[in-house]
């Protein structure tokens, strides 16, 4: 007798919903957060833009029933914007309901500087992850442009580990953000997407 092969869990089949919650102060990390979008969508995922010095309560319920959310914001003066950071201080409501817990999380940033202490950005945007108990999401690259062979083209350029790291020389607009910086964005986008997937369907599994 021919035993049926079981059926594919239903969760596992609903696409992922990634909900990108940024600000930009000029621009540039708009255009880093549309990339993060489209890297996504790439993979089927359902994604959501939120502006967070706009949101709305509707906003909110996008981020709660998200099952990955990537933060974005510009480095300024060595960390988040600071709308960015009354954001975070107002996601302290779902930190007392645990609404977050055991979502997916990742971040991305661009400052002026090849530098511009990003790095602080990304360990904020993992702090504040940790703190609801998500689960991050690193960059997945390994380091680009680091030798003679290299070049500013490569993804990863400036050798972000945690998150995206982008750079956008401070006389230009929006339009001046290097190429290698939206692709590495739309790699994080399809990464944080995928995982999502790889979650559900585990945890449709555990739980079958």
């Amino acid at each position: 007798m021919t035993t049926p092969a079981p059926a594919a869990s239903s969760a596992a089949a609903v696409p992922p919903v990634v909900a990108i919650a940024h600000h930009s102060g000029f621009g540039h990390t708009s255009v880093l957060a549309e990339a993060v979008r489209e890297g996504a969508a790439d993979t089927g995922a359902t994604v959501h833009l939120v502006k967070v010095d706009e949101i709305t309560e509707e906003q909110w319920a996008l981020l709660d029933t998200a099952d990955a959310i990537v933060f974005g914001s510009p480095t300024y003066m060595g960390t988040a914007s600071g709308a960015f950071h009354v954001f975070a201080e107002a996601t302290s409501k779902r930190w007392a309901t645990r609404a977050w817990q055991d979502k997916l999380a990742a971040g991305f940033t661009n400052s002026g500087s090849k530098s511009g202490d990003k790095l602080h950005t990304l360990q904020f945007f993992s702090v504040l992850a940790a703190q609801h108990g998500m689960h991050w999401i690193n960059l997945g690259l390994p380091s680009g442009w680091h030798s003679t062979t290299a070049s500013e083209n490569d993804l990863n350029r400036l050798g972000f580990y945690l998150g995206a790291g982008a750079q956008t020389d401070t006389d230009r607009g929006p339009d001046g953000v290097h190429k290698a910086d939206i692709a590495t964005a739309e790699h994080l986008g399809r990464r944080v997407a995928a995982q999502a997937a790889v979650y559900a369907a585990g945890r449709a599994a555990v739980t079958a």
